[in-house]
């Protein structure tokens, strides 16, 4: 069976103020193209459909365009929801768009159902688990303090349980939302950490033949059966060196995988340049990157005048501009940004306690710090969810 894997389209996102939806639109008419012209079987998507919860109209219709386009193919598609998703409001319809080969799971109760997509030497059956937030999952799966991996833990269990009432040599096919230990983030990713702790070691998906991961925006193999597909499209300046693109997998009979990378259309190349004002507007090495969209990091050590408007007339599209003056890192005027740079946000809050009396938390504060954000992460979840 060949599966083409996709995830995080992020519908309806922007890249700094540049609207994406023409990309957008870009890619689908290029994932179309590649299911009808590498015969593809199933397509898979892993999640991070929209780029938010209440998606504009325009996404939507994007997205009903893709439905309609891929089941006219007549190829099966399997989706789940990602963190970013409203898993009530994309699975809104799933039962009648099932019918048309559109499969989307977003019921975390559903982890151990598959779709079963049959081939030439018998069943696939295709597992989704929707991006599992584990304080609202919880109850589901019967655990106490939830984090990521028990909760991914105990969904991975419902699949093997239910795959091993199967016929011997049912191939098997996961797809999942979350980060596992090994990928590399980057900045566009929307943090899920629990407890301090955001990764899950790739070992909770033993068993299976393919896991097709969603949520980090590189393309990475984890190992041959663990991959991440990556986002269609760079959402920030830090994939500037990523090469978007989606996985072609061939499932053999006997669950052995092959996969080879199918590049995504760029709508413009991106360029981190790094100088002074004069370095970057005088070096003949930066002419590649003219036509690029340009985040620009200018080390004058005062800020010069104009910047933007003298950058703009060599590099018309450059976006983002940042002053990071060279000086030495205890140089009193290092920006408040850079001395946070690496730093997440419960990092940051015992930084402040150390400030301000001279030590850091005790291990209790920390626990109740921890708990703390954990906690408002969890009520912004439940919000999302209700909308």
């Amino acid at each position: 069976m060949r599966i083409l894997h996709t995830s995080d389209w992020h519908l309806g996102r922007s890249f700094h103020r540049v609207g994406m939806l023409g990309a957008q639109a870009e890619f689908i008419g290029h994932l179309v193209s590649t299911v009808r012209e590498r015969e593809v079987d199933a397509v898979v998507v892993s999640g991070d459909v929209y780029d938010r919860a209440v998606p504009p109209l325009a996404a939507v219709e994007l997205f009903d365009d893709a439905l309609h386009r891929l089941a006219g193919l007549g190829v099966p598609t399997v989706m789940i929801s990602g963190n970013h998703d409203s898993a009530r409001r994309l699975g809104v319809g799933a039962g009648l768009m099932g019918r048309a080969g559109i499969h989307l799971r977003t019921e975390p109760s559903a982890c151990g159902t598959p779709v079963l997509l049959p081939d030439a030497h018998g069943d696939v059956a295709f597992y989704g688990l929707p991006y599992l937030e584990p304080a609202l999952v919880r109850d589901e799966f019967g655990v106490g303090r939830a984090g990521h991996e028990t909760v991914l833990a105990a969904a991975m269990d419902r699949v093997r349980a239910d795959l091993a009432a199967r016929p011997a040599g049912t191939r098997s096919v996961v797809l999942a939302h979350a980060f596992v230990t090994g990928g590399e983030p980057s900045d566009s990713e929307r943090d899920i950490a629990v407890g301090g702790v955001a990764s899950v070691p790739a070992a909770v998906f033993d068993g299976v033949d393919y896991v097709a991961l969603g949520h980090l925006h590189g393309c990475q193999t984890l190992t041959d059966r663990v991959r991440y597909s990556g986002s269609p499209l760079a959402y920030s300046f830090s994939e500037a060196g990523h090469r978007k693109s989606m996985w072609l997998v061939d499932l053999a009979a006997d669950g052995t995988v092959t996969a080879e990378r199918v590049d995504c259309p760029a709508p413009r190349p991106l360029a981190r340049l790094r100088g002074t004002l004069e370095e970057l507007l005088a070096d003949p090495a930066l002419a590649p990157h003219e036509e690029a969209w340009v985040e620009a990091t200018l080390t004058d050590p005062v800020r010069p005048a104009d910047p933007m408007a003298r950058l703009t007339e060599r590099f018309p599209h450059t976006l983002a501009l940042v002053f990071d003056p060279d000086r030495p890192p205890d140089d009193p005027d290092v920006s408040y940004a850079r001395r946070l740079a690496g730093r997440d946000d419960r990092q940051i809050a015992e930084d402040f306690v150390a400030h301000v009396r001279g030590a850091g938390p005790d291990p209790h504060e920390r626990t109740v710090l921890r708990d703390a954000f954990d906690a408002v992460r969890a009520d912004e979840a439940a919000r999302e969810v209700a909308r």
